[in-house]
């Protein structure tokens, strides 16, 4: 119960108790974040359907703003560092990683965080009300994605994000969540394109930053949310 609580302290703006954890429970909190993610789809899909209720784009823009408000603009906020970073770097790494640690965001990120969250408004519309169950597995399936990009992809910044969870992940988190994915896809069929998602927003990852860090994962999520949202719309 104290790593779920610190996945949630970390991840999200919900109230829960705080507790106090060394750096391997901080760590280890890594596998319970699609737990965090089924929360997150939870609240963003009621602030949507309760707003579709008076109008659709009215659901949609509940639910986003829910959305940016439950995660904290977290990974939002990895999404323009990691863009910013890519567009200043014209291929030197180290330039790269220092402006995706630079506080301040620049044109490159706002530019990202605007498209993304456009594109999420619009898919959003065209999902809710009916498919709010879609959201809920969208959160859930995305939060699974660092868990493999932990495993796989090495950490960029020593003592960062990065390199504490890399080897928090364990084989048989990986199965165990894979087989709930498996089941998911019996109920929901879109969801079979998360592990093509997941793998190759890893080969993005690898080919085009070298590895993985704090921001890097953040953005994963949004785009793995975004893509994943996409799919839902296309099945239907």
């Amino acid at each position: 119960m104290k790593q779920l609580f610190i996945a949630l302290s970390f991840l999200t703006r919900l109230p829960v108790p705080r507790v106090e954890g060394s750096t391997a429970d901080f760590a280890a909190a890594v596998r319970l974040y699609p737990i965090v993610g089924v929360l997150v789809g939870a609240v963003v899909a009621s602030a949507g359907v309760i707003g579709a209720r008076v109008d659709p784009w009215l659901g949609a823009l509940a639910a986003l703003i829910a959305w940016t408000w439950v995660t904290g603009a977290l990974h939002l906020d990895g999404l323009g560092d990691v863009t910013d970073g890519l567009g200043a770097a014209h291929g030197d790494r180290d330039r790269m990683l220092a402006v995706m640690a630079d506080p301040h965001i620049g044109s490159f990120g706002v530019i990202a965080i605007v498209l993304q969250l456009a594109a999420k408004l619009v898919l959003l519309h065209l999902l809710l009300p009916q498919q709010w169950a879609a959201i809920v597995a969208v959160s859930a399936a995305a939060r699974m994605g660092p868990l493999v990009w932990a495993r796989w992809l090495r950490p960029l910044r020593p003592g960062g994000l990065g390199a504490t969870i890399a080897k928090s992940v364990r084989p048989r988190d990986l199965l165990g969540w894979a087989a709930v994915l498996l089941a998911g896809c019996l109920v929901l069929p879109a969801l079979a394109v998360a592990p093509l998602i997941v793998a190759a927003l890893a080969v993005w990852f690898r080919s085009r930053i070298g590895g993985v860090t704090g921001d890097v994962h953040g953005a994963g999520i949004e785009l793995a949310e975004t893509a994943l949202l996409l799919a839902f719309v296309l099945y239907a």
